[in-house]
């Protein structure tokens, strides 16, 4: 089988999914979380499930330890690979992510598996909402562990990140686009309920991963393609980034169902830019 052939749509439809359920090479992976609230995610996940489903938490599984590059950096190689492997989920597995928040965290194990090398991953549009709002069940079994599990090779894709000093480099020669996907008051500098200090990068232009959703679903190809082709997406090499590299994953799902699969992560985001002093911030639209 070919790598073209392995690709899958970057979106599932809860009817789709449904119908995938029983085949052994699919693994889905309930990634619900709530910030500040580090159990929640694991309670929602024992209370009810899709069946089969796995769950993997966002800050202990799919982000490393936060330090001065962000609250959540990329997970190691070999720390994703472990997780990957203790999920069983292999190099040719297919994989479907959820949440409740729209994939506002489900694109975040999106983006980490195509930044390993993986592009078979998927997330459901409308999260577990669709899924019981189509009259299906959930399940509060954890399933079995597979007494031979796939193997898991973690190949990092150093083309789809940048660090603060690409950062810097876009800021001060304006040769690429910085899109941030948070929402437009902090973005202005009007709250900050997380980070050091209030605002937004110099020369960024906000685009709230909100905007990418109707209804809790993403918009069609076509119209998330006219909302980003608005911003110059098609027109620059273009960079994303949110409050600590979540969220920002949103953005990137977006412009990858719009047709630009070369946009850029900025991993540290706002947590890692906002808490050096000697960073410019900027304040307002």
């Amino acid at each position: 089988m070919t790598a073209t052939e392995r690709v899958i749509p970057h979106l599932v439809r809860s009817r789709e999914l449904l119908a995938a359920l029983h085949e052994p090479n699919l693994r889905v992976v309930d990634v619900r979380w709530r910030i500040g609230e580090p159990a929640a995610g694991k309670t929602m996940y024992t209370a009810g499930h899709i069946p089969g489903a796995v769950f993997a938490d966002l800050d202990r599984d799919l982000a490393g330890t936060p330090g001065d590059l962000g609250r959540h950096p990329l997970p190691s190689p070999e720390a994703f690979g472990a997780l990957m492997d203790r999920l069983g989920i292999g190099d040719d597995t297919r994989v479907v992510a959820y949440d409740d928040q729209s994939g506002a965290i489900a694109a975040r194990l999106w983006f980490l598996l195509r930044y390993f090398g993986h592009e078979t991953c998927a997330v459901l549009d409308g999260g577990i909402q669709t899924f019981v709002g189509a009259g299906h069940t959930l399940d509060a079994a954890a399933p079995p562990s597979s007494r031979n599990p796939p193997r898991f090779h973690a190949v990092p894709r150093p083309e789809l990140v940048v660090d603060k000093a690409a950062v810097e480099t876009c800021v001060r020669t304006g040769g690429s686009l910085l899109l941030d996907a948070r929402a437009a008051e902090r973005f202005r500098g009007a709250v900050e309920p997380i980070d050091a200090r209030a605002g937004h990068i110099p020369t960024a232009v906000n685009a709230p991963f909100a905007g990418n959703l109707e209804d809790g679903r993403f918009l069609a190809p076509e119209a998330l393609h006219a909302r980003y082709a608005a911003l110059g997406a098609f027109a620059k090499d273009t960079t994303v980034y949110c409050g600590s590299g979540v969220t920002a994953c949103h953005d990137l799902l977006a412009l990858a169902l719009a047709g630009n699969t070369t946009a850029k992560l900025y991993v540290g985001s706002w947590s890692e830019w906002s808490r050096d002093p000697s960073a410019a911030i900027a304040l307002g639209e």
